[in-house]
């Protein structure tokens, strides 16, 4: 997918070069300063962005703020219709994501839904603050829902032996989770004007185990650290 997403740009280029040198000659006179040009800065790349990222939300919903520029700016949909329409368009936006998601991430999704078992532990912190450390005790696995609150996961000192699932929801909230260096981390997340972020390290043992992680995130992140 990326050198897809890399071909893309490679003639994006091309045709701005074609387009700048056939203008030069005479041979076109082609406007490349349309009214509304400016959300092609937008639209192109988030639309690259959907073959080259990992993570796609962020791309889709550029895309769709890009297109709704483009038309407006034209004058082919008014902007006072765009404000009556905004609630809408953000639930639009909520289902692409979670189907785009549900397509990508299918596998690793899948895989967590056999591992786990309702043996994982419970984190909850609604509107307030829970910080929890797992120190030289088997960590089996955990449910974190932090809304309108933070929930900080420390695993650095667990023992973890085999593969583990995470299943995180940050709702208008926070959700910070410490992995061992010695662990590998997969991760599949539905985010909504909000993301994951991994900054785990790769351990150097292809056998290591490996921590399955299932984020949710509205108006909210969760951090792998």
């Amino acid at each position: 997918m990326k050198n897809f997403g890399n071909l893309l740009w490679g003639l994006v280029f091309l045709a701005l070069g074609l387009i700048f040198g056939l203008n030069a000659l005479g041979i076109t006179d082609i406007n490349v300063f349309f009214k509304g040009w400016w959300t092609l800065f937008i639209i192109i790349p988030c639309f690259i962005g959907l073959f080259k990222d990992k993570n796609k939300t962020g791309n889709i919903i550029g895309l769709i703020i890009g297109v709704i520029l483009l038309v407006c700016v034209q004058g082919i949909i008014p902007f006072s219709l765009i404000w009556k329409l905004a609630l809408p368009l953000v639930f639009v936006i909520i289902g692409i994501v979670l189907i785009f998601n549900g397509v990508i991430t299918g596998r690793v999704r899948n895989k967590i839904k056999e591992m786990n078992k309702g043996e994982n532990t419970e984190y909850c912190a609604t509107f307030a603050t829970q910080r929890t450390k797992v120190d030289g005790e088997e960590f089996k696995g955990a449910n974190i829902n932090a809304i309108f609150g933070s929930v900080e996961l420390d695993l650095r000192n667990a023992i973890i032996t085999n593969e583990k699932v995470i299943e995180a929801s940050a709702i208008f909230g926070g959700v910070d989770i410490y992995v061992p260096s010695n662990v590998k981390v997969k991760v599949t997340s539905v985010p909504i004007f909000g993301g994951v972020s991994d900054k785990s390290n790769k351990p150097a043992d292809e056998n290591a185990p490996t921590i399955y992680i299932s984020a949710f995130c509205m108006f909210g992140g969760v951090d792998i650290k």
